[in-house]
């Protein structure tokens, strides 16, 4: 059975790929490793919208599915104010996360952790997330559904997808879970969802 990037404890051969990358006014510099999402030369263009169209409802924020580091550093850069926490249940992705966010001199608080399961009564602004979806809808779901209880009243969040691989049906479970969800962009069958905690 194929490791997906769900995978805890990846067994695969660790391969990587040094690359720079400017969103806005800054430029990061990222190694992606095989075995985490994604693997590649330059930033997915799914997280990608969602780093673009960030805007932070409060002081805190959370990255939960954080792979490499992408979305949760750029967003840190761009948003020197948010107190940022990243989360991955891949024991590399938390590793690269970390190697990251030091050579991009970024302070952020890194956890191994199961969706929410290490995060306990911790409340954030925001939660953003390109979601795990080779894990299955399940996981996806669950991500969803648990968001609302780790925001302020007042916080959202904030999920991307391609609209019609998965996307359509996320924004459903947003509406169901929240009771509101928007549209905040569309790009190329992407879209990034928003839903506000009250």
């Amino acid at each position: 059975m194929s490791e997906h990037y769900y995978t805890e404890k990846p067994a695969s051969d660790i391969r990587e790929k040094e690359f720079t990358e400017t969103i806005g006014s800054k430029t990061l510099s990222f190694i992606s490793v095989s075995g985490v999402f994604s693997f590649d030369s330059q930033i997915d263009k799914v997280s990608r919208l969602l780093i673009e169209n960030y805007i932070p409802s409060g002081k805190s924020c959370l990255d939960i599915g954080c792979g490499y580091g992408a979305i949760g550093l750029f967003c840190k850069a761009l948003h020197p104010q948010i107190v940022l926490t990243m989360t991955d249940i891949n024991e590399r992705a938390v590793a690269y996360t970390a190697k990251n966010a030091e050579r991009n001199n970024l302070y952020v608080k890194i956890l191994k952790s199961n969706l929410y399961d290490e995060l306990n009564d911790c409340l954030f602004w925001d939660i953003v997330t390109n979601p795990p979806i080779s894990a299955g809808k399940n996981v996806v779901t669950r991500l969803i559904q648990e968001a609302k209880s780790h925001l302020h009243p007042g916080g959202a969040l904030w999920l991307t997808a391609f609209h019609n691989k998965g996307g359509s049906t996320f924004k459903k479970i947003m509406e169901e879970s929240f009771g509101n969800v928007e549209d905040i962009a569309k790009k190329g069958g992407i879209r990034v969802y928003k839903s506000i905690a009250w």
